[in-house]
């Protein structure tokens, strides 16, 4: 079978082509590139220039190399630009995600993986989020993830889909150098990109009621998200049935003030003292996965620590801001 990935060009996505490939997928990429990169796709990977939310490529695309899964990965993902302009996620995001289902439904695709978010937790009041947690995205981009999977439910249902969503946590790291985040939105390269320019990170918040003041969160290795997916699409293939949605985190909290202490000794940075800003608004003070059901459901778990995570992303920063 061959698999479609969207946005496979993207740090994420070209994480999750690697390890498909790795494991004996065929693989075909969708990617507009207004943020991936081509050179970042294993050699023999055919990358198709192009958004879904052009039908006519997607037909074209779906047909010519006899797609019948789908892994969409491509979206918008800022949540500060998505309170600033909510009607272009949710075109970006739910129009283009509803294009693609319509034309995977009419062109032989059996399967479809979704890659979701956390954020449509919203702000939890629990010291482990399952899947059954309350779902109170508090931002357009939480909402367009939520309204993504409800549409990738409806139509499995509809169209005999065997479906997946996956709730990511806080990703970081990279499988290699030339894999890393090329962005600052996420907190390790955003303290990065601080002391490169030799001023101190910044900490949101240290009143909140976590054991040092600082919010929690669940990091998670970028190869492990990967491995998810690899995991997902072969549990897809077995079972025809399938209509999953699963966290996929660590299960263990890390304090930003406990990050930066890493990243300042990894960095050797440890000069630079972090300054304490006022709490950004909607700013949860834990999010921590439970990923039991990851574990029963695919058999996978996280094996990435967090130091290993802040090491590759270092390297891979380095490689790109000599």
């Amino acid at each position: 079978m061959t698999w479609l990935i969207t946005g496979g060009a993207g740090y994420i996505g070209s994480h999750v082509v690697k390890a498909m490939v790795g494991a004996g997928e065929r693989v075909v990429v969708l990617d507009d590139l207004s943020t991936g990169r081509a050179e970042r796709l294993p050699d023999g990977v055919v990358l198709e220039v192009g958004t879904v939310l052009d039908r006519n490529v997607l037909d074209r695309v779906l047909r010519e190399h006899g797609v019948t899964g789908v892994v969409h990965i491509a979206g918008k993902k800022q949540v500060a630009e998505s309170v600033a302009r909510p009607l272009y996620y949710y075109h970006e995001n739910v129009e283009g995600l509803r294009t693609l289902l319509d034309a995977a439904a009419e062109t032989g695709v059996v399967r479809f993986l979704f890659s979701s978010s956390a954020a449509v937790y919203g702000m939890p009041d629990v010291d482990l989020v399952t899947e059954k947690t309350p779902c109170a995205p508090i931002n357009p981009y939480g909402e367009t993830k939520l309204a993504g999977e409800w549409l990738v439910a409806a139509a499995g249902a509809r169209y005999g889909l065997a479906t997946a969503s996956l709730r990511y946590f806080n990703v970081a790291g990279a499988a290699t150098p030339e894999l890393g985040d090329d962005g600052a939105f996420n907190l390790v390269p955003m303290v990065f990109e601080r002391l490169d320019q030799g001023e101190a990170p910044w900490i949101f918040g240290d009143d909140y009621p976590t054991p040092d003041g600082t919010c929690v969160r669940d990091f998670i290795h970028v190869e492990d998200i990967a491995a998810a997916h690899v995991a997902a699409a072969r549990r897809l293939v077995v079972d025809p049935a399938a209509r999953l949605v699963l966290n996929v985190g660590r299960g263990e909290g890390v304090s930003v003030a406990e990050m930066i202490r890493i990243i300042a000794e990894i960095t050797g940075r440890g000069d630079l003292e972090p300054r304490v800003r006022e709490r950004r608004p909607g700013d949860p003070a834990r999010v921590v996965a439970s990923a039991d059901q990851a574990r029963e459901e695919l058999g996978w778990t996280a094996r990435h620590s967090v130091r290993a995570m802040v090491e590759s992303a270092w390297t891979g920063w380095r490689l790109r801001h000599p």
